[in-house]
């Protein structure tokens, strides 16, 4: 008998154990939200990322008719705010800003970053993508993508390009081109985009992949020329700069696209996801957000979160074999 009653009370405590770890039951999705929601931006103030979690965070206030908290909590490239995010309850009262570098490049990079970019994590909506831009000093005896190409096979590190740090998307792309190309070019790493584009400016490196936003301003003031965007389209931002892949030499499939998109941890119930994606896919049709968004240079999206999960897995994947190939990694 006392055999039995411990076999009945372990039995009783891994019930209770399951049905503490057990997401919530749809009935009880329908009386959410009934409390505040924290929105956790894993970059500091200020960035796309911040901008667009203000942003859902105001309309989704006004909506759901609870307050929406933004939180940031920057570090390691985005991964120390997606790791707290993934060990939240996944109960609909958290969620995260995701980019391409925390829920895609940095899982390969980093040596921990103690969650799965994947699993760990219920896709929610993408909001959009935005382009970089291959840029090189105005005054570059290298005036077309050609010209680099052929400077770049010449010989090992025959070229120098920047990045605002090892592992960002900007480094990717600087990799990818390399890759594609078959060459080799030396990478310098800079802690930003803003040193990185001095640094250009000032000839201390060759050529820079950056973000389409943050290189406009010296592109448009005549200090930088820009030669391609990594895009599969053209830019808006940028009438009569062509995709990269428009220029072949193993081009022909380049295409690079820095993404945000929101996500809530993994086992958040599919009603809470649906409604979240309702309110946030119906904000990105308002004039005055597709306004701003469009001034950021974001091409809007909205895809929803089964066509997400299929972009980021392959995203994963993509950027995987590249810091594979280009044995990139942080210790």
């Amino acid at each position: 008998m006392k055999i039995a009653r411990r076999q009945l009370l372990l039995s009783a405590a891994g019930l209770l154990a399951l049905a503490a770890a057990a997401p919530l039951p749809a009935s009880a999705a329908n009386a959410w939200p009934d409390r505040p929601i924290n929105y956790v931006v894993p970059f500091a103030p200020g960035g796309a990322t911040d901008i667009l979690g203000r942003m859902y965070a105001q309309y989704l206030g006004q909506a759901l008719g609870v307050s929406v908290v933004v939180e940031n909590k920057p570090g390691t490239g985005g991964s120390l705010g997606t790791a707290y995010a993934a060990r939240a309850k996944p109960d609909g009262y958290t969620l995260v800003g995701g980019t391409i570098s925390s829920h895609s490049i940095n899982v390969s990079i980093y040596p921990s970053i103690g969650y799965d970019p994947v699993k760990s994590f219920a896709p929610i909506i993408l909001t959009g993508t935005l382009p970089n831009v291959l840029v090189v000093r105005a005054n570059s005896d290298y005036k077309t993508v050609e010209d680099l190409i052929k400077k770049a096979r010449s010989k090992k590190d025959a070229l120098t390009f920047g990045s605002s740090g090892v592992g960002s998307s900007q480094h990717l792309a600087g990799e990818l081109f390399a890759q594609d190309i078959g060459a080799h070019m030396l990478h310098v790493p800079y802690k930003g985009s803003a040193p990185s584009l001095q640094a250009l400016a000032a000839g201390d490196i060759d050529l820079l992949f950056d973000n389409i936003t943050s290189a406009l301003p010296l592109i448009q003031s005549g200090k930088l020329r820009a030669l391609a965007v990594t895009s599969s389209q053209p830019a808006a931002m940028l009438p009569g700069v062509k995709p990269l892949k428009d220029f072949g030499n193993g081009l022909e499939h380049y295409e690079v696209v820095s993404w945000q998109a929101v996500f809530a941890p993994a086992g958040t119930p599919r009603p809470i996801i649906d409604k979240l994606y309702a309110v946030m896919h119906a904000t990105l049709q308002k004039p005055e957000v597709q306004k701003r968004l469009q001034g950021l240079g974001i091409t809007i999206s909205g895809a929803g979160p089964d066509e997400l999960a299929a972009f980021q897995k392959a995203e994963v994947a993509k950027w995987a074999a590249v810091a594979a190939k280009g044995h990139i990694k942080l210790h």
